[in-house]
């Protein structure tokens, strides 16, 4: 069965001439970090998100955003990609894949290698003063932070630094949406992967290459509303199937 739909998936890959990866949470839990939206990841168990992860409540309280987002910190700068962002990399290197689209912020895909990836919901690579807007590179700042557990403030102003990440009640950065519908719409496949696709605007992105006549292919551990709409859907883990996958487009090439 599993055999089918590597080799199904593969000859969508193989006629295609501008696919795309859509990627979410899924992707990266090999890698050591935990779903959002999983009950036993523990990111949500204790605490609100509209409290401790919006902007609202950043600017009221950011030691609390930055106490909440410490372990999760920890875990993204100390993350290695796994052998799905391996895969993904090859494949866009083979001319297989155009560009990866990514609810992440944990800036796997371009340490694994992958060129072309809008990066919807920020990334942990700068960080910005919220008072005069002067731009770090987010790194030092950071592993400073694991360290002291302090809130980190502007060297020149004074103002709180916050990482180049959307928190909720923030809109996604345009010129990367605007590039991620692009790509969807000229998409003649687009290949779903570890997304529960529940995050609005960025879950509408599919929906505009199955409405251009593009195959839809989603790979998740769980059912998503847009299972129906999909010519493909696996139900498996991402780091065991797309080095599959590669595997058996390279063999067949």
């Amino acid at each position: 069965m599993l055999e089918n739909s590597i080799a199904r998936v593969a000859d969508l890959l193989r006629q295609s001439k501008e696919a795309v990866a859509f990627t979410g949470a899924g992707i990266s839990t090999p890698s050591g970090i935990p779903d959002f939206r999983s009950p036993n990841s523990g990111l949500w168990d204790k605490v609100n998100p509209v409290v401790v992860a919006s902007i609202y409540g950043f600017r009221l309280n950011p030691q609390a955003f930055y106490n909440w987002i410490h372990p999760l910190a920890e875990l993204m700068m100390n993350a290695q990609p796994n052998a799905a962002h391996l895969a993904l990399a090859h494949m866009e290197q083979a001319h297989s894949l155009k560009a990866i689209i990514t609810q992440n912020i944990d800036m796997l895909h371009t340490r694994a290698g992958s060129k072309t990836v809008f990066e919807l919901h920020g990334h942990l690579r700068e960080a910005t003063c919220v008072h005069c807007f002067k731009i770090f590179n987010a790194e030092p700042i950071i592993r400073q932070f694991l360290l002291d557990h302090q809130v980190p403030h502007c060297p020149e102003c004074g103002g709180v630094i916050k990482p180049n990440v959307i928190l909720y009640g923030e809109q996604l950065p345009i010129q990367q949406f605007l590039a991620a519908q692009n790509a969807a719409r000229k998409a003649d496949v687009m290949i779903v992967i570890g997304s529960s696709l529940e995050v609005a605007p960025a879950a509408d992105l599919p929906m505009l290459t199955v409405r251009g006549g593009g195959k839809l292919i989603i790979i998740n551990f769980e059912p998503t509303h847009l299972d129906s709409q999909a010519d493909i859907v696996i139900h498996d883990d991402a780091s065991q199937f797309l080095p599959k996958l590669l595997q058996r487009m390279e063999f067949t090439q």
